[in-house]
């Protein structure tokens, strides 16, 4: 795998470098996590703030709400009940 050089301030640098000793794990590896779970809240923050907005239009949030409802009710189509 290839990599490429990132500067990190000193306390950033002593922190990964404590956790990869805690953890026994690289550095490079707590990054990649990190970044991933970054990257990952970002998503559910913007979905958030598009949930948000949709319902701050009544009209838009009912029509969403409309479909969800007509989808909810193909969820057990051509199934037998348990």
């Amino acid at each position: 795998m290839s990599s490429t050089t990132v500067r990190v301030s000193d306390p950033t640098h002593r922190t990964l470098r404590e956790l990869s000793e805690q953890l026994g794990e690289s550095m490079q590896g707590i990054l990649d996590r990190a970044i991933e779970d970054f990257r990952r809240k970002r998503i559910l923050e913007q979905v958030n703030a598009g949930y948000a907005a949709l319902r701050n239009d009544p009209d838009a949030w009912d029509a969403e709400r409309a479909e969800r409802a007509a989808w909810e009710a193909t969820l057990s189509d051509g199934l037998d009940n348990e």
